[in-house]
């Protein structure tokens, strides 16, 4: 997979499996791979500055949930309503970008 399709659209990618249930890092890391067959595969060094900023820009809710295996507890992250707007927005943003490059293909 080609890094900067991923970089583009990550914050669609994250909203999209925080829409229906709140997640920890690790488990959005699964979710993810479980998802997409293994297409995803995030690694934490991107992931968590990403979610970061989602939650600082008002679209993801952090939380403190159960102990994880390191005895700290883990945090969880829940799509706010800010993020719902901003996730119907980003998925008719790429639903008009990638009906664009399907019509380049038809002659």
């Amino acid at each position: 997979m080609n890094p900067d399709l991923l970089r583009g659209n990550l914050d669609l990618i994250l909203l999209t499996i925080l829409e229906h249930t709140p997640l920890y890092g690790f488990a959005i890391i699964q979710e993810a791979r479980a998802r997409t067959e293994g297409y995803f595969q995030f690694k934490e060094g991107s992931l968590y500055p990403a979610l970061h900023r989602l939650e600082q820009d008002g679209l993801l809710a952090a939380q403190l949930g159960e102990v994880g295996r390191n005895g700290k507890p883990r945090k969880y992250y829940a799509i706010t309503d800010a993020g719902r707007q901003t996730l119907t927005a980003k998925r008719a943003e790429f639903a008009s970008f990638t009906g664009a490059v399907g019509q380049l293909g038809r002659s």
